[in-house]
């Protein structure tokens, strides 16, 4: 052996191990830094061959014929006796190494990180990582005492992927990488970007996951969810972060069997259609609520191996509720373990901070122009969606994507090739995101969780849009809860906060979504930002979720809206449920089941929620009075839907609403119904149309509009 190679193993600086280490011709050569002695051992009576201490530090080299072998390793502590991980050859094939380089290999969650498999016949773990500027990089974990001169990978040169096989390595095992930079530079180790599975933080190490096959039991699920997902199906979205839901009695966050056992029973109880989850995709600091993920191909151990995430997923669809992950490709945090100079330089990240790094999230944000990073996010975005059977994405900060003047002064952005503030290259990416999962997982939806006026969200790529299927309704969400804060006497002055969402309501397939941004960061609960006394607050609080509820589009509530409550939400603590002791809190939940309730059994209520032939104004000028009147309408043969809400104090009787329709009228909701916490004043059920013209129709309908209430009526018969 060339004494510099000999050296350069020895210090962990070699770049090329298996052209030292592992057989040679006749001549086995293995490093096992603080071993007593190494012998090889081969099959049938041969006796072990003992090979000679050529260097101090721990390499073992010398003659042992041909053929399999293994080494029996003397340690202080015991005997290991293992296959030679450099007696085997390439382990990922040259397709791999191309569809990777152009961008394309869309599995790489089955390929790279760490895979628990046979090679050769020989059980053992394969790891794959990707770090094309690395001097040298290596698997460590407690299996080699964190060292990383004992198991250095091999460089793929064609792609910059580093490989390497140890047998005898089980599934459950820690490990992370050891990175030398190109200048020979120690790094802080890694995580594995591709590891699927993770040890609960604060620990940062990457865990070898079980590779059995779930066996998921929801067939007849996945091959309908497209109808469940379409745009005239109700949707009813209950947004929950994980770990704050419900905590155990210690405090702690439960397990995902655990939270299965309380969490579906009553999602399903209250009718909503889908769980949407804060990211579950690893992330080290849980007061980000996973939005600054590191491990996008992990669910969080948080709550348990990701088996148990499965289960959870598995147990949703056998309820008949849809699973939607948000998901954060958009930027990933700084910490040394993560993705930021991954193998010493701006890697997944842009070189320069004026396009690579968020002031506002002190993160760093992907080059969406480089094709390996491409692929990595679009990987892990099938990775949900195909093993994990997540019934859509909510792609966060969408925005933040889209302009590369995002939060920028003047100056402090770099434009476009063409000059501009567009970020072409996320335009593209996203493109081909949506346009890899319509291909790949039919039935799941895409929603873009977009705050401007970017146009065509949810157009198809096509036709010029991004391809998303629906966005969140960040402007109705800004109107109508800043209509809701003032006080009713003010209300006539801010009229069209309420009607301007209908202006543009059909111009993207829109979610309206109170979220759990609305209700952090010192903007107060749902209940908070009503104006007036208690029972004001939750009057008002009933009259604008039936107001929600009614509109065009598909609702989305952060956990805890539903039973009023009155402060922030904590992600520490779990939400106040001791609240529904009070009726009025009791009366909150209740409107909200009956609202889904309704949402369901109503087709008009949603066949046409993206379709301007699905909504009618009635009334939107009463601005003195601050009442509202519109009816929404399905298809040929489903009967229409009125809504009238009064958004003043003031109960109004004898108010003539035009129906379009003469005969009975069922009142079929009433947020001021006493069941709700409500005083009771409506029309006692029922009401008989007049043939007295009014708003453009024969007949309409003499209201008793209650105080600060909404009221649903439907046509009998």
């Amino acid at each position: 052996m060339d004494p510099d190679a000999i050296e350069a193993i020895v210090a962990g600086r070699h770049g090329d191990p298996f052209a030292v280490l592992g057989p040679h011709g006749g001549e086995v050569r293995s490093f096992q830094p603080g071993a007593l002695g190494v012998e090889v051992v081969r099959g049938g009576h041969a006796a072990p061959v003992p090979l000679p201490r050529v260097h101090p530090a721990g390499l073992f080299a010398g003659p042992a014929g041909a053929g399999p072998y293994r080494l029996r390793i003397r340690w202080p502590g015991g005997v290991q006796e293992t296959e030679d991980p450099y007696a085997f050859g390439l382990l990922l094939g040259a397709l791999d190494m191309h569809l990777f380089a152009e961008g394309r290999h869309r599995e790489l969650g089955r390929v790279f990180g760490a895979r628990a498999m046979r090679v050769d016949g020989v059980p053992g773990v394969r790891f794959a990582v990707w770090a094309p500027n690395a001097l040298r990089v290596s698997v460590v974990g407690p299996f080699n005492a964190w060292d990383g001169r004992r198991h250095p990978m091999r460089r793929r040169q064609e792609a910059g992927v580093w490989e390497l096989f140890i047998p005898r390595l089980a599934p459950g095992a820690l490990y992370q990488y050891e990175l030398l930079d190109a200048q020979g530079r120690l790094l802080p180790l890694k995580t594995d970007p591709v590891a699927r599975a993770t040890e609960a933080p604060p620990g940062t190490a990457s865990r070898v996951a079980d590779p059995a096959p779930f066996a998921w039991t929801d067939a007849e699920w996945m091959a309908g969810r497209g109808a469940r997902n379409a745009a005239d199906a109700p949707i009813s979205i209950y947004e929950v972060h994980s770990a704050s839901w419900w905590r155990q009695e210690d405090g702690a966050a439960p397990d995902w069997d655990r939270l299965a056992d309380r969490l579906i029973p009553y999602v399903a109880g209250m009718g909503f259609t889908h769980v949407e989850l804060l990211p579950v995709t690893e992330h080290p600091f849980g007061g980000s609520w996973g939005y600054q993920p590191l491990g996008l191909f992990a669910p969080t151990a948080r709550h348990g191996p990701p088996e148990g995430f499965a289960r959870f997923v598995d147990r949703c669809h056998a309820a008949g509720i849809g699973v939607i992950l948000d998901w954060v490709p958009a930027h990933f945090p700084t910490d040394p373990h993560g993705l930021g100079r991954f193998d010493g330089t701006p890697l997944y990240e842009h070189a320069d901070p004026r396009e690579g790094f968020h002031r506002d999230w002190n993160t760093l944000i992907y080059n969406f122009g480089r094709h390996e990073v491409r692929g990595f996010l679009i990987a892990s975005a099938l990775h949900w969606l195909e093993d994990y059977h997540a019934d859509g994405l909510r792609v966060d900060a969408v925005a933040s994507m889209l302009y590369r003047d995002y939060s920028r002064a003047p100056g402090e952005w770099v434009p476009n090739r063409y000059g501009g503030r567009e970020n072409l290259e996320a335009v593209d990416f996203l493109r081909e995101l949506n346009g890899v999962v319509a291909e790949r997982c039919p039935g799941a939806i895409m929603v873009a969780e977009e705050s401007t006026a970017w146009p065509g969200v949810s157009r198809p790529a096509a036709g010029g849009g991004l391809g998303f299927h629906y966005k969140w309704n960040m402007g109705w969400m800004h109107d109508t809860l800043r209509y809701m804060s003032f006080d009713p006497v003010h209300r006539p002055w801010h009229h069209d906060h309420v009607t301007f969402g209908l202006v543009y309501a059909w111009s993207e397939r829109f979610v309206l979504p109170l979220s759990h941004d609305e209700v952090v960061h010192g903007k107060g609960s749902l209940l908070g930002k009503m104006p007036g006394d208690p029972w004001r607050r939750f009057a008002n609080l009933r009259a604008y979720l039936a107001f929600m509820w009614t509109h065009p589009g598909k609702k989305l509530l952060f956990m805890g809206g539903e039973i009023a409550q009155p402060t922030e939400w904590n992600h520490d603590a779990q939400l106040p449920w001791n609240l529904l002791d009070d009726p009025r809190h009791r009366g909150v939940q209740t409107l909200v089941r009956d609202l889904n309730a309704l949402l369901r059994a109503e087709p008009a209520l949603h066949r046409r929620d993206d379709s301007p032939e699905g909504f009618r104004w009635v009334i939107g000028d009463d601005r003195a009075q601050s009442v509202f009147a519109w009816l929404r309408l399905g298809a040929e043969g489903d009967r229409p839907a009125l809504v009238v809400c009064n958004f003043t104090p003031v109960p109004r009787h004898g108010y003539r609403v035009g129906v379009p329709r003469g005969g009975g009228w069922r009142e079929a909701l009433n947020t001021d119904a006493a069941a709700y916490g409500g005083t009771n004043v409506g029309n006692a059920g029922h009401v008989g149309a007049e043939a007295v013209p009014m708003h453009g129709f024969a007949h309409s309908l003499p209201l008793t509009l209650p105080p600060l209430a909404a009221v649903v009526l439907l046509p009998e018969g």
